[in-house]
This record gives structure tokens, sequence and C-alpha cells, in this order.
């Protein structure tokens, strides 16, 4: 089939060049000048692990091409995909102004018939709006889908091609036949297509993230009450998991969940929910626990110095951790990607900062312009010299088994906080560190 993308970010290129791979001709087309002229030069806007491989095996092979025009890409193609970004408005509410531009130029693109399907995050019934902007546009046929994405970043690639699920919402029969014959070789060995109403295909990419979150965030609420019990909420997730009623994924306590997905679909399930007169407590509720935990991990931090300094001068509170040096490994918001959108690491080091801490940073992908306010340094240990305290914010894989002998060498004094409970307390603590945890004893 010829395919064109609209968007070129994360999930509009990994579509494309996934596609491609498949031995379709994908065109992505994007309005930003300068992201045309960097993938056209072979260079990845993102960090994504096999994705540039992708994009370079599909470039060479003539399956894969990039222009600003939307027309352009249009023209021609048995499906249109629109990948585009629905930001937050101040109220919550999804921001529907770039699909609905990139709506209109898609619809005056069209040459014939084609297959409009939704990959952008949206409310229900937005489909439906964009059919209408489309339609304004164009004398051609057409038929409009919502084709939500469930890309994990750091996985995306295998995400696309071994996918779970692929769900297809669209009450157009030759749309959807179109889109099932698209995603068939994806599904043939594993996972399933699932056909539905448009409107719940909307609700099911909401949905799902919803209920990752939620699980994050009751397991991080499990986690405080551990610590004041004396609980290991390690033990307590081994026991929960081995319920096949729950299972074990998205049960792991630590700083919480950031990206540009749960918290911003969180916030666009409770403004729909406030426009429809429908409560949403567990949705806001949420979001309260997640904010909840980036503040915890920097209070355990102040009541560490907090005791020290009441040990050396009695009553001397007020600034705990004025011209202390703390080292953050982890920047990003999860392994295996660059991206710090809401990145529970940066409002943690904007916490700190504004404490009085001298913060130094390493992220294996994160670019230095991406850490303000921190002395970005080139390795774990860079990083770790003479610090105060060291806060693993972020689960990389080079962070799980440092050199520790090392590491307690260089520190000014060896405490950690594992933010993501990576490290074995005991260990830790045979070897000399103060070793803080995420309700872990």
């Amino acid at each position: 089939m010829k395919i064109a993308v609209i968007g070129t970010g994360f999930v509009g290129l990994t579509t494309g060049a996934c596609l491609a791979d498949l031995g379709h001709s994908v065109t992505c087309a994007d309005a930003d000048p300068a992201k045309i002229a960097s993938l056209r030069s072979g260079r990845m806007p993102f960090h994504e692990p096999g994705l540039e491989d992708v994009v370079r095996r599909c470039v060479l092979g003539g399956r894969l091409a990039f222009c600003e025009d939307t027309g352009e890409a249009v023209a021609g193609s048995d499906v249109v995909f629109l990948c585009v970004g629905t930001p937050s408005s101040p109220n919550g509410a999804a921001d529907l102004r770039y699909v609905l531009a990139a709506a209109r130029a898609i619809g005056r693109g069209l040459t014939g018939y084609a297959v409009v399907a939704t990959k952008s995050t949206v409310p229900a019934g937005t489909c439906a709006v964009i059919r209408n902007a489309v339609e304004r546009e164009t004398v051609h046929p057409f038929a409009t889908a919502s084709n939500p994405e469930f890309l994990k970043e750091g996985d995306a690639v295998r995400d696309f091609m071994k996918p779970d699920r692929v769900v297809i919402g669209t009450e157009n029969a030759r749309a959807m036949e179109t889109l099932r014959t698209l995603y068939e070789p994806l599904v043939r060995t594993s996972g399933q297509i699932l056909c539905m109403s448009t409107r719940s295909a909307e609700v099911a990419k909401y949905a799902s993230n919803a209920m990752l979150a939620t699980r994050i965030s009751l397991m991080n609420e499990i986690a405080e009450i551990c610590d004041k019990v004396g609980a290991d909420v390690t033990e307590v997730r081994h026991a929960v998991g081995a319920d096949a009623r729950v299972g074990s994924a998205f049960l792991y306590a630590g700083v919480g969940f950031g990206g540009s997905c749960f918290g911003k679909d969180l916030r666009e399930l409770s403004a729909t929910g406030r426009a429809l007169g429908v409560p949403t407590g567990i949705a806001d509720a949420v979001l309260a626990r997640n904010a909840r935990q980036r503040v915890l991990l920097v209070e355990r931090v102040r009541e560490h110095f907090r005791n020290a300094k009441e040990t050396a001068q009695e009553g001397a509170f007020s600034a705990e951790l004025v011209e202390k040096t703390v080292a953050v490994w982890g920047i990003s918001f999860k392994p295996e990607t660059d991206d710090v959108r809401e990145a529970p690491a940066v409002e943690i080091i904007s916490y700190l900062t504004r404490l009085g801490c001298r913060v130094r940073t390493y992220d294996p992908a994160v670019r230095p312009a991406e850490m303000p306010y921190t002395t970005p340094c080139g390795s774990v240990y860079e990083a770790a010299r003479d610090a105060d305290a060291l806060l693993l914010v972020t689960e990389w894989r080079e962070f799980r088994r440092p050199d520790f002998g090392r590491l307690k060498s260089i520190m000014r004094e060896p405490v950690v906080f594992d933010g993501r409970n990576v490290w074995d307390p005991a260990e830790l603590r045979a070897l000399g560190f103060t070793y803080y945890g995420v309700g872990r004893p």
C-alpha cells in the first residue's frame, strides 16, 4: 500500500518506519523543516533503540521518504495516519488545534479514496470532528478510523512489530478491511486485532493508560504504608503479583511515572469527565499520588541531613541541604529514551536546587541542554565524585551493578537514595553505605 504519515514524532516516525519495513511505500510529512532536513540527512530527532536502523534501511531501500508538504505525502495514498501532537490545555483538556489543522491539510491533499486513521490520542468524538474537517476540504470519498497506538518508549519497534493487540475503531466496513489487511502480518503468530466502534477505540487508549498508571500509584501508596510500619514493599509486590487475577506488571514502587502519556491522558480523562458530569475521583487520586512520590524522595533526603545536622547542632533544621552536593543518576522519564517530559528527575532536581543543593547529573541519552540548573557529567563516577548523597532516579541498565567500592571511595558521604529499588539494601549496608529505598525498611 501507499501510506502517508502526518507527524514525525515518536508515534509517527515509528509507525512510518515499521510499515515501510514491512514493504509498504511510506511518506512521512512534518511541518518542521529542521526535523525533515535532519531525517533526510540520517539524523534521528530522538533516541529510540533500533529505530534508526529501520529508518536507514527503509530509506536506502526506497520505501521511506520525508517531506514538509502534507499534500505531497497524502496524494495517491491508500491510508493516511494522523500522528500529530495533542498537548493539554490549561484546564487539562486535549488541545486539538494541530489535529484539526492536519485534518484540513489532509482533505486538501486527497486525490482519491483513502482511509484517514487517527493515531493521536484524542477524546471520544474527535474522529467525527476530524471527518467534518476533512470533508470541508475535499470532493473525494474517504473514510475515517481510530487506530490508537500502544507503543512504549524504549521498546517501540518491538511493540509495533509484535503487538499484544491492534485496536481498529470505525463504522466503515471498507476502512475496517483495509486496516485489517495492513496489520494482519503483525498478528499471525501472536496478538490480535480488535474491531470496535470509533468511540470505543478512542476511549480504549485512555482506559489502558489510566489502568497502568493506577497500578503504579496504588503500589506507591502501599510503599508509603510499608515505610511507616517497617514492611518491605518488594516482598509485598511479590505476594500481590503472584495472584493470577492481578499479575506482576506495573507493580514496582518508586518515584512515580513520567513521560508524555500517563499524566496527560489522565488529565484529559478527568477533563472529559468534568465536561460530561462524571466524577473521576480515581484518576484524580492517581495524579495526586504520583505528584507526592517526587516530594517524598526529597523529604527523605532532607530528613537524613536534618538528623545529621541535629546531631551536630541542636535545633538547626532550616537549611539542611544548603551547599550539599547531590548526584542524580538518570534524567529521562524511563530507560532507553531521551524523553524528559514530566520526568520525575526534572521535578526532583528543581526541588533540590530550590533547597540550596548543588546537583550533579548523569544520563546515558539526555543531552546536557536538557539538564538546567545542574552540572551535567560524562559518567556515573564523575557525577558521584565528592557527592554528599546519590539519588538513583531512572533505572538505566548501567546503573544496576556499578563498582560500589569505587563509588564509596569517591563520595564525600556514602549515602544512596534508591528511587527505583534497584539495589540490594543488605549488600550496600554491608559495604558501608547508608541506604534508603522506597517502601523498604
